[in-house]
């Protein structure tokens, strides 16, 4: 009997922790399945780039998991039972009366997340998000409608913030691009993080709303906490992220986010059978920090989930590397990037690289993390152990994680 490892949700975790899986394990042990609704591979961190009309190199999935031993299953995830350690899905493409159920030993959660909208009235009818690829694509029609002169409004100062604005600035130099920012801007950054941020934005002739809470949205322009109005024809909203509902429905320990609780090798701390990893899981850093929602968080916990699962299965050792931060990587616009260092929990430090160099950096690291993706087992000794079996009468074939 195999052990089944059904890992839910192809992003940046999902599927590097499907790949490592498959390299760490035998195939004639477990079988693996990865659920996703869509067959190609997102580059989340490009969705500014998708959203103002550059295109983006598809990698289809069937072809980055060829001969690995993984199964692609292109689906919707519409529930998970981790009681009877089922999961319901539907068809991609939302067929009525194609609902399935996915029987699992291990499941590995990593539906991610998607724009959150933070309850300001107006924002899902008025505003663009671009947290996934859906609505990047829907932005970019709408950018592509505007006329010279037409004003822009990107709301939230993060890192999202900061690459969409410069992106829409500097490909569409003839709209009225600002940002509306809840703290200063780039306030976070170190000073010479900061300063560079200023003069690029001030290059690209961006204007900058700071300390402005947005508290309404409207189809044409956005107010301020102290009843400012801020004209847009188009709202683009970065103010964060949502996790999705499902693992709220269930009785895993979860945040009142709906964050699954982990411990350090990204196993529910309720449910041992189930890995929670990228931003769906609630997991602590250095200083006991939560890590952030983000691809240099997704990616090593995804390393450390697949290992810990091929360790417990095999009888090996459990891996203890420490999560940690190395730098943020900031791109503003094509050719000015910024790559602020960082303390081991995420702090700034004086240390920052800026201009074309930094950019050059950013797009080396955005490559290298869709290489990963399409090259899981790169690097990864061949799989010599095999899944630790129990005795007959003791039950199943094969021991289920401990």
């Amino acid at each position: 009997m195999q052990h089944r490892i059904v890992v839910l949700g192809a992003g940046y975790a999902g599927a590097i922790a499907a790949g490592r899986l498959a390299r760490r394990l035998r195939r004639e042990d477990v079988a693996i399945t990865l659920v996703n609704a869509e067959p190609d591979f997102v580059e989340r961190v490009r969705m500014h780039q998708l959203a103002v009309g550059q295109d983006l190199r598809p990698r289809p999935f069937d072809e980055i998991f060829a001969g690995t031993g993984v199964e692609l299953k292109l689906a919707k995830v519409t529930g998970v039972d981790v009681d009877r350690r089922t999961v319901t899905v539907i068809d991609a493409n939302g067929t009525a009366g194609r609902e399935e159920q996915l029987s699992y030993d291990t499941l590995v959660y990593a539906l991610g997340s998607g724009w959150n909208d933070q309850g300001v009235p107006g924002t899902a009818e008025h505003a663009h998000e671009i947290a996934g690829r859906p609505g990047a694509l829907r932005l970019r029609e709408r950018l592509a409608r505007l006329d010279a002169g037409q004003p822009v409004v990107v709301v939230g100062g993060g890192l999202t913030g900061l690459e969409a604005a410069t992106e829409i600035a500097e490909a569409r130099p003839d709209l009225d691009v600002a940002l509306v920012a809840r703290g200063g801007l780039g306030d976070w950054l170190s000073p010479k993080g900061r300063r560079h941020v200023r003069k690029v934005f001030g290059r690209l002739g961006i204007t900058v709303h700071e300390h402005a809470d947005v508290t309404a949205v409207e189809a044409d322009g956005v107010t301020t906490a102290d009843g400012t109005s801020v004209p847009a024809a188009v709202t683009v909203w970065t103010t964060g992220f949502a996790v999705h509902p499902i693992a709220k429905a269930t009785t895993l320990e979860v945040t009142d986010t709906g964050r699954i609780v982990v411990d350090g090798t990204m196993r529910s701390v309720s449910h041992p059978d189930v890995y929670a990893i990228g931003d769906a899981a609630m997991a602590m850093g250095p200083g006991d920090k939560p890590l952030r929602m983000s691809c240099a968080s997704g990616t090593p916990m995804a390393w450390q989930a697949a290992d810990a699962i091929a360790a417990r299965l095999t009888g090996g050792k459990l891996p203890n590397a420490p999560l940690r931060y190395f730098n943020q990587c900031i791109s503003l616009g094509r050719r000015e990037g910024l790559i602020q260092y960082v303390t081991a929990d995420d702090r700034a430090v004086r240390a920052a690289l800026t201009g074309r160099l930094a950019a050059v950096y950013k797009e080396l690291v955005c490559k290298g993390a869709a290489w990963s993706i399409a090259n899981p087992t790169f690097g990864i000794p061949t799989r010599t152990r095999r899944v630790v079996r129990e005795p007959a009468q003791a039950g199943p074939a094969v021991r289920t994680p401990a």
